[in-house]
């Protein structure tokens, strides 16, 4: 692993953060792949599995973490593994409460730059 290379991770992993915490499906676009899809397990126990486009309409559906007066406190990136010059996988936290997250987000380096493929993540609704 190379210095570089974590920047330009860690810039792909602000984006989306920043895109998550704004609303903003533009920095969402940007930080995932057109092909890349999230999973989950639903409360019924069955697969989640949502395409990116989805996702954004999603996000354009509801007010930004932003615009409803929420913090950014609970965003921690917990750990990066490097697994070669075209891969690499980041855990974080983020928060949409009441709703607490673990993301997983596999990157890959397409054409000069990182972006996420995947994201496995697991949501904890706390109590108000």
């Amino acid at each position: 692993m190379n210095d570089l290379q974590m920047n330009d991770i860690l810039a792909t992993v602000k984006t989306y953060l920043d895109g998550l915490f704004e609303g903003d499906t533009t920095k969402i676009r940007e930080s995932f792949h057109s092909a890349s899809s999230l999973f989950a397990v639903a409360a019924d126990g069955k697969l989640v599995n949502m395409p990116r486009e989805e996702w954004c309409r999603m996000i354009e559906g509801r007010a930004s973490p932003k615009a409803s007066g929420m913090t950014r406190e609970h965003e921690r990136i917990l750990s990066v593994d490097i697994t070669g010059p075209n891969t690499a996988l980041v855990k974080l936290n983020c928060a949409i409460a009441p709703r607490f997250f673990t993301d997983y987000l596999s990157l890959i380096r397409l054409d000069g730059r990182w972006v996420v493929i995947n994201k496995t993540f697991v949501a904890e609704t706390l109590p108000a």
